[in-house]
């Protein structure tokens, strides 16, 4: 809300311009009548906004923010690129920065969302009423169904980030810049108890007996687990590597650098990994998988769960869940067994504990425990830790 201020007995403005929160201190002391007096000037000033008429520079001529906002000296509409070519200029210079699926993610984007919207338009005129329709259009699919806010917000991240590149070369201001993310709506982890845990290891195919005890226990997301290789096993130290992530076909560095981490193995996943290293011929190909298909390539997720993981789930009666739930169940049994919020957080490649402590609150029983030997008693007491692994795909 605008409004008039006081600061060390002195009035100032306080109210937003193209989404820019401004402040302008006059000399003027704080009485009654120097407050209806600026109070005028401010409804003056938000009429003009308003009706788009507002001269920054005219108001406030000795003003920092008069040159930011100031028509003077900026490109007209016509010398600045249509955002398709720009955009095309600007993928060009960060490709080398990019994974190729996060290119790949960008460029769906761009040719799906944001160049058929704008791409027509220079980027200098590209103003917040555009970014706003653009945004608002993209609330439905072509199909009629919602498109979540998460999706919104990545598409319109885009868009930002491109014209923050325009606004630098080119001296205007951001119209995505002051426009709020959308709220994305928290969801509950669904996570299986270790009596499940137990239950969905003996009763998978005995080809993904292992690749349960696996995912279960250590917290991999998908793509980690699929483009496991066995020169990432390390059972000298007991350490699964975490290098690389398998996802649309090709196995590549990990989503970010946190990912990059190295997981304890507890006793029944150091059990099953030595067993099958011992019984897998491509062991003796360090780049080879570690769970692969009969071809030898990494285990494909979309045939995992339409043929292995929604079918079990149904056959033992347990609520539909996307596999990522297996990595909550692991992060949910070391803090229920009493581990540490930092030796967890490490485990599953978080930077800090805040996200653990976001994701999990309401599964953290105490903050005593340091390393994995809680984690081990609970296993044993269910007999896991003295089960042998099944069979190998």
């Amino acid at each position: 809300m605008a409004s008039v201020s006081a600061r060390n007995g002195r009035l100032y403005f306080d109210f937003r311009y193209q989404g820019v929160r401004c402040r302008e201190y006059t000399a003027l002391e704080d009485t009654r009548a120097n407050r209806k007096r600026m109070q005028s000037l401010l409804d003056k000033i938000l009429a003009e906004i308003t009706l788009g008429t507002f001269d920054y520079a005219e108001q406030f001529p000795g003003s920092p923010k008069a040159r930011q906002f100031s028509r003077v000296g900026l490109p007209s509409s016509g010398s600045t690129p249509q955002l398709r070519d720009f955009a095309a200029r600007w993928a060009e210079h960060k490709t080398i920065e990019w994974r190729q699926s996060y290119r790949e993610s960008v460029g769906n984007i761009l040719e799906t969302h944001v160049l058929p919207a704008l791409g027509h338009l220079p980027v200098g005129e590209i103003d917040r009423d555009a970014v706003l329709g653009f945004r608002a259009a993209l609330a439905t699919k072509a199909s009629g169904q919602p498109r979540a806010p998460a999706t919104i917000n990545k598409i319109v991240g885009i868009l930002q980030t491109i014209l923050d590149e325009a606004a630098a070369q080119y001296g205007f201001v951001n119209p995505c810049t002051a426009i709020k993310r959308l709220k994305v709506r928290k969801h509950d982890i669904h996570p299986f108890t270790m009596d499940e845990v137990g239950l969905l290891i003996a009763t998978a195919r005995p080809d993904y007996t292992d690749y349960f005890t696996v995912r279960l226990l250590t917290g991999l997301r998908s793509g980690e687990v699929h483009g496991l290789r066995w020169r990432h096993i390390d059972l000298i130290r007991r350490q699964i590597l975490v290098r690389e992530t398998y996802s649309h076909g090709r196995t590549e560095y990990t989503k970010t650098d946190g990912s990059q981490r190295n997981v304890d193995m507890s006793g029944p996943v150091f059990r099953t990994l030595s067993e099958r290293a011992a019984r897998c011929n491509d062991q003796a190909d360090p780049d080879g998988y570690v769970f692969a298909s009969r071809s030898g390539q990494p285990v494909d997720n979309k045939n995992f769960c339409n043929r292995v993981w929604y079918p079990l789930l149904r056959h033992l009666e347990l609520a539909q869940r996307r596999p990522y739930q297996m990595r909550h169940t692991a992060a949910t049994l070391w803090l229920a067994s009493g581990e540490n919020p930092e030796w967890i957080a490490k485990q599953l490649g978080h930077t800090s504990t805040e996200m653990l402590f976001k994701t999990y609150s309401r599964y953290v029983p105490n903050l005593t425990r340091q390393d994995g030997s809680a984690f081990e008693r609970v296993l044993a007491g269910c007999g896991l830790s003295t089960a042998r692994a099944g069979g190998v795909a």
